[in-house]
C-alpha cells in the first residue's frame, strides 16, 4: 500500500474529544500521584489544591488557570501535571484574588520552565486586573536538570521577582503563606511580598541544613535555620 492510498485516520467526535478532555483533567488533578499524596499527608501537610480549597469562600470555586500546562511534557523527570502549581481566580473573605499554590506532590514543588511561565500569566493577570496575589508556597526551588531552561528567555524564572516589585509598586497587596521547606529559588518569592505566614514545621533558606554542612561544617536544624520561630524572632 502507497503513503497515497493508506487509509485515513478515524476521525474522533467531539463527545469522545470531550470524554478524553474531562479524562485528562481528572488525571491532571491527581497530581503527583496516589504515593506523592500521601507522603505530603504523612508529613501532616495538605496538598496544593486541598490548600486551595480550605482558603476559599465557602460555597465557591477555583477559576483555574492553565490546568493542562505542561501537559504530555517533561516525559523524561515523570511529567510535571498542571506544571506542578495550581493557579487561579477565587474568592476570598468575600473579594476576587488570584491564588498560586506551590505543588509539593511534583517535584517537591520545583520550578521546570512551563511552571515559571505558568506563573508568570497569572501575575500578568494580577497586574491587569489589579487582583490581590495569595501565594501558598511549598517549593524546593528551580527543577535543576533543567534549570538552563528555566532563566534564559524574557519569561524566565527570574522575571517573578521583578514582577513582585511591580505590584508592590503599584499597591497590588501580596501575600504569601509558607506552607513547606522552600528552598533556594523558593525562598526568593515570599520575602518579596507584603505580608508573609509560616506554618509550624516549614522552612525559609537558601541552603538546607545538609548544604550548610557540607559547606562550612555547622550542624543545625530546619527550624534553627530557617523555621518560623527564628524569622519572627530574628531575621524579621
Amino acid at each position: 500500500m502507497t503513503e497515497s492510498s493508506a487509509a485515513p485516520k478515524p476521525v474522533r467526535s467531539w463527545p469522545q474529544l470531550l470524554t478524553s478532555l474531562r479524562a485528562d483533567a481528572e488525571q491532571i488533578g491527581q497530581q503527583g500521584g496516589v504515593q506523592a499524596v500521601e507522603r505530603q499527608h504523612s508529613k501532616g501537610r495538605l496538598t496544593a489544591r486541598e490548600r486551595v480549597a480550605a482558603l476559599i469562600d465557602p460555597g465557591t470555586e477555583l477559576l483555574e488557570l492553565g490546568r493542562f500546562a505542561a501537559f504530555a511534557m517533561y516525559a523524561d523527570y515523570g511529567g510535571a501535571p498542571a506544571a506542578s502549581v495550581v493557579c487561579g481566580i477565587a474568592r476570598v473573605a468575600g473579594r476576587s484574588c488570584l491564588v498560586i499554590a506551590n505543588d509539593a506532590t511534583v517535584k517537591a514543588g520545583a520550578f521546570f520552565p512551563m511552571t515559571a511561565k505558568k506563573v508568570l500569566r497569572s501575575q500578568r493577570l494580577a497586574l491587569n486586573c489589579r487582583l490581590p496575589v495569595i501565594y501558598l508556597v511549598d517549593s524546593a526551588g528551580v527543577f535543576l536538570p533543567l534549570q538552563d531552561e528555566v532563566f534564559p528567555d524574557e519569561d524566565d524564572f527570574g522575571r517573578i521577582f521583578r514582577n513582585n516589585a511591580v505590584l508592590s509598586a503599584l499597591g497590588v497587596p501580596q501575600l504569601a503563606a509558607i506552607m513547606g521547606n522552600c528552598v533556594a529559588g523558593g525562598g526568593y518569592l515570599p520575602v518579596l511580598c507584603d505580608k508573609v505566614l509560616m506554618t509550624e514545621g516549614s522552612g525559609l533558606y537558601l541552603a538546607g541544613p545538609a548544604l550548610v554542612k557540607a559547606a562550612i561544617g555547622q550542624e543545625v536544624t530546619d527550624e534553627e535555620l530557617g523555621g518560623a520561630t527564628m524569622h519572627a524572632s530574628v531575621s524579621g
